[in-house]
């Protein structure tokens, strides 16, 4: 373990770190993009589906995936990005020796991290013990040490909401998942559409406001479900959720769990009422 100089983007903040410590390899290259991907500990199925879906959509790109190591979204991410050969950094809220590490749970993630070209970094000595106060000051690195800001999921009252506040203070570009109007886990998200977050729908939104060339071999194959496959041959036309209801003689419960899902998937799309095929 030892300590390195202040990645340029975290010198910038007022209240930049004095120190820095990493293990592992912080990412090199003058073009690449740092994007921080922050969300609820609780996600629900669709904030799982949408932390997969984005992150597997920048495969190929010149980003690192950085996050808290936290539970929830943060595992997620950096799972995913390991999966999809993107470098990843994890800044936990604690010390970076094994024995200090928090979340204990995620120790091994850490090293995967590590193993997959990524690293850990803190401003807290190597066996500082986590505390309620070093998650706020570990998200201002977060928030400084990137290019922008995901939220996926996110309650009003949260950390999550501060890391999205900092990016905000810190010129940072802030991109918010729109969520369901009836999910708590949302409620955080679409308020910061509502102040001026840009809402993020897709990997290629990330990709169009950075000016990305196309990456070789990112094309997503996606396996439909066999009622997923129904609802695209219905799809010849735009149609309603009640009239495609009504022709897969389907529960509109049903329904909006699958088109949810699609949604996601960049499957579909839905304007004015009415389901397109993308």
């Amino acid at each position: 373990m030892e300590q390195i100089p202040l990645p340029y983007l975290l010198k910038q903040i007022p209240d930049a770190p004095k120190q820095l410590f990493i293990r592992g390899n912080f990412p090199s290259g003058e073009n690449t993009v740092f994007i921080t991907i922050v969300g609820s500990r609780k996600f629900t199925p669709y904030g799982r589906q949408a932390c997969e879906y984005l992150v597997r959509g920048l495969r190929g790109y010149p980003v690192v995936i950085v996050s808290g190591l936290a539970l929830g979204i943060d595992t997620l991410a950096h799972e995913t990005a390991i999966e999809n050969n993107i470098t990843t950094i994890a800044i936990p809220g604690s010390g970076l020796n094994d024995a200090a590490l928090y979340p204990a749970t995620n120790r091994g993630l850490a090293e995967k991290i590590i193993q997959s070209g990524g690293c850990l970094l803190s401003e807290f000595e190597p066996n500082f013990k986590a505390t309620n106060w070093s998650f706020p000051r570990r998200n201002r690195i977060m928030a400084g040490i990137s290019h922008a800001l995901v939220v996926i999921e996110a309650e009003n009252i949260s950390g999550t909401r501060i890391t999205a506040r900092l990016g905000t203070e810190y010129n940072r570009e802030v991109f918010a998942v729109p969520g369901s109007i009836f999910s708590a886990q949302s409620e955080g998200t679409n308020e910061l559409i509502r102040e001026g977050a840009t809402p993020l729908t897709s990997a290629q939104d990330i990709i169009d406001f950075f000016g990305f060339e196309k990456a070789e071999g990112n094309e997503q194959f996606i396996a439909l479900g066999p009622d997923e496959a129904k609802i695209m041959e219905q799809l010849t036309e735009p149609l309603s959720r009640n009239q495609l209801a009504e022709k897969l003689g389907m529960s509109i419960v049903t329904l909006n769990i699958l088109l949810s899902s699609m949604e996601i998937k960049g499957l579909i799309k839905e304007n004015l009422g009415k389901i397109y095929r993308i």
